[in-house]
């Protein structure tokens, strides 16, 4: 696999008539005075046995952006974030971050990352604080600091009460908080999260929510992928729809949904909506 040799541009690429691009792909060289994207991703493939799951995914997550990526079970949308973040290499294309090549750099690059991915497994025999504690010492941050973040996060995530308990004993929601802390602490510029709310209660998806906006009003950027197209719309201004290992459109919320819901453009986009035809026995 070869990696080009100078980043892409920022996806600020538009057609003659001013609207945006819908598929995410730009130009091979960088506009002058256009600031590289926080992601990028090139001709990005990867398959499992006979199944490509990826299949060539340009795009472009602009910097200081609250980008959504949505699709339906088996897009693509997992295997593709753990290719942008240096979890799983792929059989073709690049990646860079804030300008630099994962693959090429992988040290400078995830020093700039902060991923939660979906079905993480964790120290689970070390207590929230401990492994929160860890995650910041492996980064290399100094234990003071450490320490006071660690604390800090705890609050923040409402999980002071449980600091010194085992992760292991912690609920699904609770899990998916600690883990979260553990992305935070290292204050990233770019957050990467898959299904971050999933099996989170409503109170603490709010808190998060608000932590995750207060994030990137002061320069961060986050890509949250979620099936739940409400959230999305509320929370992101810019989304891509993914099926099939493909991006069908990206961009703007407003610009992707088209003056229709983001879930009925979804639909629209991706196809397969059933009828319930054939379940005439399921009626009282």
């Amino acid at each position: 696999m070869s990696t080009p040799p100078s980043p892409p541009p920022d996806p600020a690429e538009r057609r003659s008539d001013g609207a945006a691009l819908s598929t995410g792909a730009a130009s091979a060289s960088t506009p002058a005075g256009r600031a590289a994207p926080a992601l990028a991703l090139r001709g990005l493939w990867k398959r499992f046995g006979d199944n490509v799951a990826v299949a060539g995914v340009d795009l472009d997550v602009p910097a200081g952006s609250f980008f959504g990526l949505v699709g339906p079970n088996g897009a693509g949308k997992t295997t593709t974030l753990s290719m942008a973040t240096g979890l799983l290499r792929p059989d073709a294309g690049a990646v860079w971050v804030h300008g630099r090549p994962l693959w090429a750099d992988p040290t400078a690059a995830k020093r700039m990352l902060g991923v939660l991915p979906d079905g993480v497994r964790l120290f689970d025999r070390l207590t929230g604080a401990q492994l929160i504690t860890y995650a910041g010492l492996l980064r290399g941050m100094d234990r003071a600091t450490v320490t006071e973040r660690t604390q800090d996060l705890l609050r923040a995530l409402d999980l002071a009460a449980d600091a010194d308990k085992l992760v292991v004993d912690y609920s699904a929601g609770m899990t998916k908080k600690v883990a979260l802390a553990s992305a935070l602490i290292h204050a990233p510029r770019l957050l990467v999260l898959d299904e971050p709310f999933e099996a989170v209660d409503p109170v603490s998806a709010t808190n998060i929510r608000s932590i995750l906006h207060s994030y990137v009003a002061t320069g961060g950027t986050v890509i949250v992928s979620s099936h739940v197209m409400d959230l999305v719309e509320r929370m992101c201004d810019h989304v891509a729809v993914v099926a099939q290992g493909r991006v069908l459109a990206a961009g703007t919320v407003a610009d992707v949904r088209g003056g229709l819901s983001l879930e009925d453009r979804f639909v629209e986009l991706v196809g397969g909506r059933g009828t319930g035809e054939g379940l005439a026995w399921l009626r009282t």
